[in-house]
């Protein structure tokens, strides 16, 4: 069983039983930046640390890192986006993801707002 998790940056976790990590960012996100045109991901096998940066997005309006929410190593990346970055717009909570990775320790990720603790968070920015 998976728990999908958030965190204060507009990113959404899913995990997994064994610890592997599926990382995107939400609709608040995707929303707020625009057409996504550009997406570098993290090469597979790179050990990146927790606050590091892991990917970046251009969109119309900005450029975003996206940064790791957990230390851990990168075991997969969603190739799509290098050819239809707009892919997150269209889907940012499912073919729209960014990467997967294992967790070196899941219980960093378990204790991040579930979906009820985000939308609370987004109703505080009004």
């Amino acid at each position: 069983m998976s728990a999908t998790k958030y965190t204060e940056e507009h990113e959404w976790l899913k995990i997994d039983d064994h610890g592997l990590v599926t990382v995107g960012i939400t609709d608040f996100a995707q929303d707020h930046l625009g057409d996504l045109v550009y997406v570098q991901l993290p090469d597979i096998g790179k050990e990146i640390e927790k606050g590091q940066e892991a990917a970046v997005i251009e969109s119309v309006k900005t450029a975003s890192e996206i940064m790791m929410p957990a230390s851990g190593v990168i075991t997969e990346v969603n190739e799509a986006l290098a050819e239809e970055p707009g892919k997150v717009n269209e889907d940012p909570l499912g073919e729209g993801w960014f990467f997967r990775f294992q967790a070196n320790d899941v219980a960093g990720i378990t204790g991040l707002m579930d979906e009820d603790g985000y939308k609370a968070f987004l109703a505080t920015l009004g």
